[in-house]
């Protein structure tokens, strides 16, 4: 595929890097790396979408991204679009959670701050990411059966608090501003106990920061919140800050479902998602009761 299409990267080692939710991520020698669409029907779109946007709005963020450097089109050999990227090292953090909390939290709030600037008009709407949390009412209900019959939730009422307290918030009435609007362990690099990167902008959006916010109850670890959230500029009011534990919950049920789909072998599971989402609901559900 390199040979047909862009010759001058062909050369270079390829090996296997990962497999994703979406695509498959091949190093491409030491600082490249290909990502071809293998699970999902969306993938393709997605991957368009990062090719024309982010290389833009990498050159303003703090962390390492994997910035689009070629577009392939779909051929003969390999019926998809496909990607080469810069490559960004570090392990992912359902993997090697940070230990080190204030630079944790210094740098997701230094990310996000930058991120987090207008959209322009013609910006990707995300998909169900980034709107009224209150679209996402019959989601929320049916991942909490689900979860709390598989007994993975043991204090149901409680996660349900959370989630009415965040829809009871008025809504974001500011301008829809970028998002990355997928930021859970999977997608953050650590290096060193603190972020080293952010890696799979497929759900890039414009839309409600607090989507974004959410992170940092599911990625920092205990007592690094409140630094995270004096960081970030410029600084979240009370109903900002109930919408992202809204995200935050949402997103911990999501991850925890899709663990335990890990655990039992079935497809499309991850087990390393699911101990930090369990942390994270746990610690939004402590926080609330504060």
């Amino acid at each position: 595929m390199l040979r047909d299409q862009h010759p001058d990267l062909a050369d270079h080692a390829v090996r296997l890097g990962a497999r994703g939710w979406d695509n498959q991520l091949w190093r491409l020698g030491d600082e490249l790396a290909v990502r071809l669409p293998w699970a999902t029907e969306s993938a393709d779109v997605l991957l368009r979408k990062e090719h024309e946007w982010l290389p833009a709005l990498a050159r303003h963020l703090p962390l390492p991204v994997p910035v689009p450097q070629r577009l392939g089109e779909p051929s003969g050999r390999f019926p998809r679009p496909w990607i080469v990227t810069t490559w960004v090292p570090g392990t992912p953090a359902d993997r090697a959670p940070v230990t080190r909390a204030a630079e944790a939290a210094d740098a997701l709030a230094a990310f996000l701050t930058a991120l987090h600037r207008p959209a322009p008009e013609g910006a990707p709407i995300g998909r169900d990411r980034g709107g009224p949390l209150t679209d996402h009412v019959e989601g929320f209900a049916r991942m909490l059966a689900s979860a709390t019959e598989a007994g993975l939730v043991p204090d149901p009422d409680a996660v349900r608090a959370v989630w009415e307290d965040a829809t009871a918030a008025p809504d974001w009435a500011g301008p829809a501003v970028w998002l990355h609007a997928d930021l859970h362990p999977a997608n953050v690099l650590t290096a060193d106990g603190t972020f080293g990167g952010v890696i799979d902008f497929g759900d890039l959006c414009a839309g409600d920061p607090a989507c974004d916010l959410a992170a940092a109850w599911n990625l920092l670890p205990q007592g690094a919140v409140d630094r995270f959230h004096d960081a970030y500029q410029p600084s979240p009011d009370a109903a900002m800050l109930r919408r992202a534990r809204g995200w935050a919950v949402l997103k911990a049920l999501v991850c925890i479902l899709i663990g335990e789909a890990g655990v039992h072998g079935r497809p499309g599971g991850k087990p390393t998602w699911g101990p930090p989402a369990h942390t994270a609901l746990r610690r939004l559900i402590e926080a609330a009761g504060r």
